[in-house]
């Protein structure tokens, strides 16, 4: 999924918007925009934080004055089609303008946090909100209905060693969704639900997981410092480190060293 940051003002002359990807996008402040099917028929729209739009692939429309600043996130095919039971044809969205819908704003300001702060969380936390993004795309904004296909079971013990593994061999590593699934021969979308049928989390907090338990290892040593820890363990910065490491255990990387060193 790719995340992009846009901001849209004054112009001289209206222009033809063409998009040539899926696109979901969420507005970050009130402002306005006008746009219209033709270029003479223009109407401005005034929005609060938080409207959204769905524009999918080869629609088009005019786009005069606007004041908008808003985060655009890019839905790919593949996630779609692995979302809906369809035998892998090719996912239709309708033209949403004016969107209000709150599981996607949640999921959408999940994405733009994590854009303000940097991507800390890496590729597979952008690959578990694209799916979460396309099953809610697929129920409820496809032009025709589609069941979307729900993966009953869950991995065995080998699989899910294979995983662990994994995890610990490329600690420092940005890993995605698709690497772990390639690994125990699934689907992204498959591996996702049937990850959380066996285990209870999401692929991504499984990670966290595996990183924070590695991490106090590292810290029951006095030698490393806690940024050198964070790097070790997949954290690409110690202010990202520091926040899941108190989630996860109550107290921070140095609180939790103090301690364990008495």
């Amino acid at each position: 999924m790719k995340v992009a940051f846009e901001t849209r003002g004054p112009v001289d002359e209206p222009y033809l918007k063409l998009n040539e990807e899926q696109i979901l996008g969420m507005t970050l402040r009130p402002g306005s925009m006008e746009i219209g099917s033709r270029r003479s028929g223009l109407h401005r729209i005034t929005f609060d934080a938080g409207l959204m739009g769905l524009c999918p692939p080869r629609s088009e429309y005019w786009v005069g004055t606007c004041d908008m600043t808003h985060v655009t996130m890019t839905i790919s095919d593949e996630a779609l089609m692995a979302a809906a039971d369809d035998g892998g044809s090719r996912i239709e969205l309708r033209l949403e303008r004016e969107l209000v819908d709150p599981r996607l704003r949640a999921l959408a300001t999940a994405v733009d946090v994590e854009r303000t702060a940097g991507f800390p969380s890496g590729r597979l936390f952008l690959d578990s909100i694209e799916q979460a993004l396309a099953r809610a795309l697929v129920v409820g904004y496809a032009v025709r209905d589609y069941r979307v296909r729900v993966y009953r079971g869950g991995l065995s013990p080998a699989k899910l060693r294979k995983i662990e593994e994994l995890v610990r061999e490329k600690m420092e590593e940005d890993l995605s969704l698709q690497e772990m699934a390639r690994t125990v021969g699934l689907s992204t979308a498959h591996f996702s639900q049937v990850f959380r049928n066996t285990t209870g989390q999401t692929p991504h907090q499984c990670v966290l997981r595996y990183r924070v338990q590695r991490a106090k290892e590292m810290l029951g040593s006095a030698e490393m410092r806690v940024l050198d820890v964070a790097i070790a363990c997949g954290f690409k910065t110690q202010q990202h480190f520091a926040r899941v490491f108190r989630q996860m255990c109550g107290a921070s990387p140095t609180e939790y060293r103090y301690e364990s060193l008495r």
